[in-house]
Protein backbone atom coordinates (compact mmCIF):
# COMPACT_ATOMS: atom_id res chain seq x y z
CA UNK A 1 0.00 0.00 0.00
CA UNK A 2 2.84 2.38 0.91
CA UNK A 3 4.68 1.61 -2.33
CA UNK A 4 1.52 2.30 -4.38
CA UNK A 5 0.94 5.66 -2.64
CA UNK A 6 4.60 6.53 -3.11
CA UNK A 7 4.37 5.65 -6.79
CA UNK A 8 1.21 7.75 -7.24
CA UNK A 9 2.89 10.64 -5.43
CA UNK A 10 5.94 10.46 -7.71
CA UNK A 11 3.75 10.26 -10.79
CA UNK A 12 1.67 13.31 -9.78
CA UNK A 13 4.72 15.39 -8.87
CA UNK A 14 6.57 14.50 -12.05
CA UNK A 15 3.50 15.32 -14.09
CA UNK A 16 3.30 18.79 -12.55
CA UNK A 17 7.04 19.31 -12.99
CA UNK A 18 6.79 18.38 -16.65
CA UNK A 19 4.00 20.91 -17.19
CA UNK A 20 5.99 23.63 -15.42
CA UNK A 21 9.12 23.01 -17.49
CA UNK A 22 7.08 22.83 -20.70
CA UNK A 23 5.50 26.20 -19.91
CA UNK A 24 8.91 27.73 -19.23
CA UNK A 25 10.34 26.26 -22.43
CA UNK A 26 7.47 27.49 -24.60
CA UNK A 27 7.74 30.96 -23.04
CA UNK A 28 11.40 31.13 -24.00
CA UNK A 29 10.64 29.86 -27.52
CA UNK A 30 7.91 32.48 -27.93
CA UNK A 31 10.35 35.19 -26.87
CA UNK A 32 12.88 33.95 -29.44
CA UNK A 33 10.33 33.69 -32.25
CA UNK A 34 8.71 37.07 -31.70
CA UNK A 35 11.91 39.01 -31.14
CA UNK A 36 12.69 39.14 -34.90
CA UNK A 37 9.35 40.70 -35.97
CA UNK A 38 9.61 43.21 -33.15
CA UNK A 39 13.05 44.19 -34.33
CA UNK A 40 11.81 44.46 -37.93
CA UNK A 41 9.34 47.14 -36.90
CA UNK A 42 11.77 48.98 -34.60
CA UNK A 43 11.76 52.47 -36.10
CA UNK A 44 14.97 53.52 -34.37
CA UNK A 45 16.94 50.51 -35.61
CA UNK A 46 15.55 50.91 -39.13
CA UNK A 47 16.43 54.60 -39.14
CA UNK A 48 19.98 53.97 -37.95
CA UNK A 49 20.65 51.20 -40.47
CA UNK A 50 19.03 52.81 -43.52
CA UNK A 51 18.90 56.59 -43.11
CA UNK A 52 21.79 57.94 -41.03
CA UNK A 53 24.29 57.87 -43.88
CA UNK A 54 22.46 60.82 -45.48
CA UNK A 55 19.97 62.15 -42.91
CA UNK A 56 19.87 63.46 -39.36
CA UNK A 57 16.66 64.17 -37.47
CA UNK A 58 17.31 67.70 -36.23
CA UNK A 59 20.11 68.97 -38.49
CA UNK A 60 20.70 68.99 -42.24
CA UNK A 61 23.15 66.39 -43.48
CA UNK A 62 23.47 65.35 -47.13
CA UNK A 63 19.69 65.34 -47.16
CA UNK A 64 17.30 67.59 -45.21
CA UNK A 65 16.56 67.25 -41.50
CA UNK A 66 13.73 64.76 -41.04
CA UNK A 67 12.01 66.30 -38.03
CA UNK A 68 8.50 67.37 -39.05
CA UNK A 69 8.58 65.43 -42.31
CA UNK A 70 5.17 63.90 -41.58
CA UNK A 71 3.72 67.42 -41.36
CA UNK A 72 5.33 68.57 -44.61
CA UNK A 73 4.20 65.62 -46.73
CA UNK A 74 1.42 63.05 -46.68
CA UNK A 75 2.17 59.46 -45.73
CA UNK A 76 1.28 58.26 -49.24
CA UNK A 77 3.72 60.76 -50.78
CA UNK A 78 6.49 59.75 -48.37
CA UNK A 79 6.07 56.07 -49.24
CA UNK A 80 6.41 56.86 -52.95
CA UNK A 81 9.42 59.11 -52.32
CA UNK A 82 11.31 56.54 -50.27
CA UNK A 83 10.57 53.70 -52.69
CA UNK A 84 11.73 55.65 -55.76
CA UNK A 85 12.39 59.37 -55.38
CA UNK A 86 13.53 59.91 -58.97
CA UNK A 87 10.32 58.57 -60.47
CA UNK A 88 8.46 61.27 -58.51
CA UNK A 89 10.91 63.94 -59.68
CA UNK A 90 10.56 62.88 -63.32
CA UNK A 91 6.77 62.82 -63.04
CA UNK A 92 6.93 66.57 -62.35
CA UNK A 93 5.62 66.39 -58.78
CA UNK A 94 6.18 69.92 -57.42
CA UNK A 95 7.25 68.85 -53.91
CA UNK A 96 9.64 66.22 -55.28
CA UNK A 97 11.23 68.63 -57.77
CA UNK A 98 11.67 71.32 -55.09
CA UNK A 99 13.21 68.84 -52.63
CA UNK A 100 15.59 67.56 -55.32
CA UNK A 101 16.65 71.10 -56.30
CA UNK A 102 17.03 72.29 -52.71
CA UNK A 103 19.49 69.47 -51.97
CA UNK A 104 22.01 70.10 -54.75
CA UNK A 105 20.40 67.60 -57.16
CA UNK A 106 21.72 64.68 -55.11
CA UNK A 107 19.33 61.76 -55.80
CA UNK A 108 18.05 59.69 -52.92
CA UNK A 109 18.92 56.01 -53.59
CA UNK A 110 16.06 53.54 -54.02
CA UNK A 111 15.27 51.99 -50.64
CA UNK A 112 14.30 48.31 -50.37
CA UNK A 113 11.98 48.90 -47.42
CA UNK A 114 8.44 47.69 -46.88
CA UNK A 115 5.61 50.16 -46.26
CA UNK A 116 5.33 49.11 -42.60
CA UNK A 117 9.07 49.67 -42.10
CA UNK A 118 8.89 53.14 -43.65
CA UNK A 119 5.91 53.99 -41.42
CA UNK A 120 7.89 52.80 -38.38
CA UNK A 121 10.77 55.13 -39.34
CA UNK A 122 8.34 58.06 -39.79
CA UNK A 123 6.80 57.35 -36.39
CA UNK A 124 10.22 57.23 -34.74
CA UNK A 125 11.32 60.49 -36.37
CA UNK A 126 8.06 62.23 -35.47
CA UNK A 127 8.39 61.27 -31.79
CA UNK A 128 12.13 61.91 -31.47
CA UNK A 129 13.23 64.46 -28.90
CA UNK A 130 16.25 66.72 -29.34
CA UNK A 131 19.28 65.71 -27.28
CA UNK A 132 19.70 67.69 -24.08
CA UNK A 133 23.47 67.48 -24.11
CA UNK A 134 26.17 65.87 -26.19
CA UNK A 135 27.30 62.43 -25.10
CA UNK A 136 30.64 60.76 -25.46
CA UNK A 137 31.00 57.97 -28.04
CA UNK A 138 30.98 55.38 -25.23
CA UNK A 139 27.80 56.81 -23.73
CA UNK A 140 26.16 56.94 -27.13
CA UNK A 141 27.07 53.33 -27.72
CA UNK A 142 25.59 52.28 -24.39
CA UNK A 143 22.45 54.28 -25.10
CA UNK A 144 21.82 52.11 -28.10
CA UNK A 145 22.01 49.19 -25.68
CA UNK A 146 18.87 47.09 -25.27
CA UNK A 147 19.89 44.55 -27.90
CA UNK A 148 17.62 41.55 -28.21
CA UNK A 149 20.47 39.21 -27.23
CA UNK A 150 20.78 40.94 -23.85
CA UNK A 151 17.01 40.77 -23.30
CA UNK A 152 17.03 37.06 -24.09
CA UNK A 153 19.90 36.47 -21.67
CA UNK A 154 18.04 38.31 -18.91
CA UNK A 155 14.86 36.35 -19.70
CA UNK A 156 16.78 33.05 -19.59
CA UNK A 157 18.29 33.92 -16.19
CA UNK A 158 14.88 34.90 -14.80
CA UNK A 159 13.31 31.69 -16.12
CA UNK A 160 16.13 29.64 -14.61
CA UNK A 161 15.59 31.28 -11.21
CA UNK A 162 11.84 30.64 -11.44
CA UNK A 163 12.45 27.01 -12.42
CA UNK A 164 14.89 26.48 -9.52
CA UNK A 165 12.43 28.06 -7.08
CA UNK A 166 9.53 25.91 -8.34
CA UNK A 167 11.68 22.79 -8.12
CA UNK A 168 12.52 23.52 -4.48
CA UNK A 169 8.84 24.18 -3.73
CA UNK A 170 7.86 20.85 -5.29
CA UNK A 171 10.55 18.98 -3.33
CA UNK A 172 9.36 20.56 -0.09
CA UNK A 173 5.76 19.64 -0.88
CA UNK A 174 6.75 16.06 -1.61
CA UNK A 175 8.68 15.90 1.66
CA UNK A 176 5.67 17.30 3.58
CA UNK A 177 3.30 14.76 1.99
CA UNK A 178 5.64 11.90 2.86
CA UNK A 179 5.82 13.04 6.47
CA UNK A 180 2.04 13.37 6.72
CA UNK A 181 1.50 9.90 5.27
CA UNK A 182 4.43 8.36 7.18
CA UNK A 183 6.16 7.40 3.95
CA UNK A 184 9.87 6.81 4.45
CA UNK A 185 12.30 9.19 2.80
CA UNK A 186 13.80 7.74 -0.38
CA UNK A 187 17.51 7.08 -0.55
CA UNK A 188 19.50 10.14 -1.58
CA UNK A 189 20.71 10.15 -5.16
CA UNK A 190 23.75 11.77 -6.63
CA UNK A 191 23.26 14.58 -9.14
CA UNK A 192 24.23 12.22 -11.94
CA UNK A 193 21.63 9.64 -10.79
CA UNK A 194 19.01 12.38 -10.63
CA UNK A 195 19.94 13.51 -14.13
CA UNK A 196 19.75 9.97 -15.51
CA UNK A 197 16.41 9.44 -13.78
CA UNK A 198 15.06 12.71 -15.19
CA UNK A 199 16.18 11.96 -18.77
CA UNK A 200 14.58 8.51 -18.67
CA UNK A 201 11.27 9.97 -17.56
CA UNK A 202 11.24 13.05 -19.80
CA UNK A 203 12.36 11.73 -23.16
CA UNK A 204 10.04 13.92 -25.23
CA UNK A 205 11.06 17.10 -23.46
CA UNK A 206 14.73 16.11 -23.75
CA UNK A 207 14.28 15.51 -27.49
CA UNK A 208 12.75 18.98 -27.91
CA UNK A 209 15.65 20.57 -25.99
CA UNK A 210 18.23 18.73 -28.13
CA UNK A 211 16.50 19.76 -31.36
CA UNK A 212 16.40 23.41 -30.24
CA UNK A 213 20.07 23.26 -29.23
CA UNK A 214 21.05 21.76 -32.60
CA UNK A 215 19.12 24.41 -34.53
CA UNK A 216 20.59 27.22 -32.43
CA UNK A 217 24.15 25.88 -32.67
CA UNK A 218 23.86 25.51 -36.46
CA UNK A 219 22.55 29.06 -36.86
CA UNK A 220 25.22 30.44 -34.51
CA UNK A 221 27.92 28.48 -36.34
CA UNK A 222 26.72 29.75 -39.72
CA UNK A 223 26.72 33.36 -38.51
CA UNK A 224 30.20 32.92 -37.05
CA UNK A 225 31.59 31.48 -40.28
CA UNK A 226 29.80 34.09 -42.40
CA UNK A 227 31.36 36.91 -40.38
CA UNK A 228 34.96 35.72 -40.72
CA UNK A 229 37.02 38.67 -41.98
CA UNK A 230 33.97 40.95 -41.81
CA UNK A 231 35.43 43.91 -39.94
CA UNK A 232 32.42 46.20 -39.64
CA UNK A 233 33.02 48.63 -36.77
CA UNK A 234 36.83 48.41 -37.06
CA UNK A 235 38.17 51.65 -35.58
CA UNK A 236 41.95 51.62 -35.19
CA UNK A 237 43.92 54.20 -33.23
CA UNK A 238 45.78 56.58 -35.52
CA UNK A 239 49.22 58.14 -35.00
CA UNK A 240 47.64 61.61 -35.05
CA UNK A 241 44.28 62.33 -33.40
CA UNK A 242 42.53 63.63 -36.52
CA UNK A 243 38.83 64.40 -36.02
CA UNK A 244 36.53 63.94 -39.02
CA UNK A 245 33.74 65.42 -36.91
CA UNK A 246 35.69 68.68 -36.62
CA UNK A 247 36.97 68.91 -40.20
CA UNK A 248 34.17 67.34 -42.28
CA UNK A 249 31.36 68.15 -39.84
CA UNK A 250 31.81 71.50 -38.10
CA UNK A 251 34.17 73.03 -40.68
CA UNK A 252 32.37 71.34 -43.62
CA UNK A 253 35.52 70.56 -45.56
CA UNK A 254 34.54 68.45 -48.57
CA UNK A 255 35.72 64.84 -48.55
CA UNK A 256 37.27 65.33 -52.01
CA UNK A 257 39.53 68.11 -50.75
CA UNK A 258 41.58 65.59 -48.77
CA UNK A 259 40.72 62.36 -50.62
CA UNK A 260 41.12 63.76 -54.12
CA UNK A 261 41.82 60.32 -55.62
CA UNK A 262 38.15 59.37 -55.21
CA UNK A 263 37.26 61.46 -58.27
CA UNK A 264 40.28 60.44 -60.35
CA UNK A 265 40.89 56.74 -59.96
CA UNK A 266 40.50 53.46 -58.14
CA UNK A 267 41.76 54.56 -54.72
CA UNK A 268 40.51 57.52 -52.69
CA UNK A 269 43.92 57.81 -51.09
CA UNK A 270 45.21 59.16 -47.79
CA UNK A 271 46.07 62.85 -48.07
CA UNK A 272 49.72 63.79 -47.81
CA UNK A 273 50.84 65.97 -44.94
CA UNK A 274 51.31 68.82 -47.43
CA UNK A 275 47.51 68.94 -47.82
CA UNK A 276 47.24 69.37 -44.05
CA UNK A 277 49.74 72.22 -44.25
CA UNK A 278 47.46 74.22 -46.54
CA UNK A 279 45.61 75.14 -43.37
CA UNK A 280 48.02 74.30 -40.57
CA UNK A 281 50.74 76.67 -41.62
CA UNK A 282 48.43 79.25 -40.08
CA UNK A 283 46.38 77.11 -37.67
CA UNK A 284 48.79 75.83 -35.01
CA UNK A 285 46.34 75.05 -32.19
CA UNK A 286 43.41 72.62 -32.24
CA UNK A 287 40.15 73.31 -30.32
CA UNK A 288 40.43 70.14 -28.21
CA UNK A 289 44.00 68.88 -28.53
CA UNK A 290 45.89 72.14 -28.35
CA UNK A 291 49.28 72.13 -30.10
CA UNK A 292 50.19 68.49 -29.42
CA UNK A 293 48.62 66.80 -32.44
CA UNK A 294 49.39 69.51 -35.00
CA UNK A 295 53.00 69.42 -33.78
CA UNK A 296 53.15 65.79 -34.97
CA UNK A 297 52.47 66.99 -38.53
CA UNK A 298 55.30 69.50 -38.23
CA UNK A 299 57.61 66.79 -36.93
CA UNK A 300 56.75 64.43 -39.80
CA UNK A 301 57.54 67.15 -42.34
CA UNK A 302 60.56 68.39 -40.39
CA UNK A 303 58.90 71.79 -40.41
CA UNK A 304 59.80 74.69 -38.13
CA UNK A 305 56.58 76.69 -37.58
CA UNK A 306 58.44 79.64 -36.07
CA UNK A 307 60.77 80.06 -39.05
CA UNK A 308 58.37 78.68 -41.65
CA UNK A 309 61.07 76.44 -43.15
CA UNK A 310 61.29 72.73 -43.97
CA UNK A 311 64.22 70.56 -42.87
CA UNK A 312 65.97 67.78 -44.81
CA UNK A 313 64.50 64.82 -42.88
CA UNK A 314 60.76 64.45 -43.58
CA UNK A 315 59.14 61.14 -42.62
CA UNK A 316 55.79 59.65 -43.73
CA UNK A 317 52.94 59.54 -41.22
CA UNK A 318 52.11 55.90 -40.48
CA UNK A 319 48.32 56.08 -40.86
CA UNK A 320 46.43 52.82 -40.18
CA UNK A 321 44.21 51.75 -43.06
CA UNK A 322 40.56 51.34 -42.04
CA UNK A 323 38.93 49.82 -45.14
CA UNK A 324 40.57 46.76 -46.68
CA UNK A 325 39.33 44.82 -49.69
CA UNK A 326 40.71 41.41 -50.69
CA UNK A 327 43.13 41.33 -53.61
CA UNK A 328 40.57 39.41 -55.67
CA UNK A 329 38.16 42.36 -55.68
CA UNK A 330 38.34 45.32 -58.05
CA UNK A 331 36.67 48.51 -56.85
CA UNK A 332 36.94 51.89 -58.53
CA UNK A 333 36.09 54.99 -56.52
CA UNK A 334 35.78 57.29 -59.52
CA UNK A 335 33.26 54.97 -61.19
CA UNK A 336 30.99 55.28 -58.15
CA UNK A 337 31.67 58.90 -57.15
CA UNK A 338 31.84 60.61 -60.56
CA UNK A 339 29.79 58.35 -62.85
CA UNK A 340 27.43 56.79 -60.33
CA UNK A 341 27.08 60.02 -58.32
CA UNK A 342 27.13 58.03 -55.08
CA UNK A 343 27.64 60.10 -51.94
CA UNK A 344 30.63 59.11 -49.79
CA UNK A 345 28.33 58.57 -46.80
CA UNK A 346 26.39 55.86 -48.64
CA UNK A 347 29.26 53.45 -48.03
CA UNK A 348 31.33 55.15 -45.34
CA UNK A 349 28.46 56.25 -43.13
CA UNK A 350 28.14 59.62 -41.35
CA UNK A 351 31.88 60.32 -41.36
CA UNK A 352 31.16 63.95 -40.49
CA UNK A 353 29.99 62.71 -37.08
CA UNK A 354 32.98 60.43 -36.38
CA UNK A 355 35.84 61.60 -34.21
CA UNK A 356 37.92 58.58 -35.23
CA UNK A 357 37.16 57.03 -38.62
CA UNK A 358 35.73 53.52 -38.57
CA UNK A 359 34.38 50.96 -41.02
CA UNK A 360 30.66 51.70 -41.15
CA UNK A 361 29.36 49.10 -43.64
CA UNK A 362 29.77 45.34 -43.96
CA UNK A 363 31.68 45.62 -47.25
CA UNK A 364 30.84 42.03 -48.19
CA UNK A 365 29.91 40.69 -51.63
CA UNK A 366 26.27 40.32 -50.54
CA UNK A 367 26.25 43.94 -49.38
CA UNK A 368 27.60 45.13 -52.76
CA UNK A 369 25.14 43.00 -54.74
CA UNK A 370 22.16 44.22 -52.69
CA UNK A 371 23.22 47.80 -53.42
CA UNK A 372 23.60 47.10 -57.15
CA UNK A 373 20.12 45.56 -57.25
CA UNK A 374 18.49 48.52 -55.51
CA UNK A 375 20.45 51.51 -56.82
CA UNK A 376 19.05 53.30 -59.84
CA UNK A 377 21.62 54.36 -62.44
CA UNK A 378 21.62 58.12 -63.01
CA UNK A 379 21.68 57.99 -66.82
CA UNK A 380 19.67 61.05 -67.80
CA UNK A 381 22.06 63.93 -68.41
CA UNK A 382 25.06 61.72 -67.60
CA UNK A 383 27.27 61.77 -70.72
CA UNK A 384 29.10 58.64 -69.60
CA UNK A 385 25.92 56.67 -70.36
CA UNK A 386 24.58 58.56 -73.41
CA UNK A 387 24.94 55.67 -75.87
CA UNK A 388 24.00 52.99 -73.36
CA UNK A 389 20.97 54.98 -72.21
CA UNK A 390 19.43 55.07 -75.68
CA UNK A 391 20.28 51.41 -76.29
CA UNK A 392 18.47 50.24 -73.15
CA UNK A 393 15.43 52.39 -73.82
CA UNK A 394 15.17 51.27 -77.46
CA UNK A 395 16.22 47.61 -77.35
CA UNK A 396 15.43 46.53 -73.80
CA UNK A 397 12.28 48.61 -73.28
CA UNK A 398 13.56 49.81 -69.92
CA UNK A 399 12.27 53.00 -68.37
CA UNK A 400 14.66 55.27 -66.51
CA UNK A 401 13.26 54.15 -63.16
CA UNK A 402 13.96 50.48 -64.02
CA UNK A 403 17.61 51.02 -64.97
CA UNK A 404 19.37 49.71 -61.88
CA UNK A 405 23.04 48.78 -61.70
CA UNK A 406 21.94 45.15 -62.01
CA UNK A 407 20.18 45.86 -65.31
CA UNK A 408 23.45 47.03 -66.88
CA UNK A 409 25.42 43.99 -65.69
CA UNK A 410 26.38 45.21 -62.24
CA UNK A 411 25.94 41.76 -60.68
CA UNK A 412 28.06 39.85 -63.19
CA UNK A 413 31.05 38.15 -61.56
CA UNK A 414 33.60 39.56 -64.02
CA UNK A 415 32.70 43.16 -63.18
CA UNK A 416 34.49 42.91 -59.83
CA UNK A 417 36.53 39.69 -60.13
CA UNK A 418 38.91 39.47 -63.07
Amino acid sequence: MVKREQSNLHYTMHKHLLRIFQSLLFSLLALLLFSAPLRAQDGKALFQSNCTSCHAIFTKNIGPALMGVSGRHSEEWLLKWVHNSQSLVKSGDADAVKLFNDNNHIPMPVQALKDDEIKAIIAYVSNAKPPVAAVTPVAAQNEEGGPVGLYLLIAAVVLAIIAATLRRVVLNLKRAVRRQQNIPEPAKKTRWQEFVYWTRNHKKLLAVIIIIFLIYSNVAGWNTLWNIHVTQGYQPDQPIAYSHELHAGKMQIACIYCHSGAEKGKTAGVPSANVCMNCHKAVRTGPTTGEAEIAKIYKALDYDPDKGTYGPNPKPIQWVRVHNLPDLVYFNHSQHVVVGKIACQTCHGPVQEMTVAKQYSHITMAWCIDCHKATQVQMAGNHYYDMYHEFLKTNKNLSDSAMTVESIGGTECARCHY
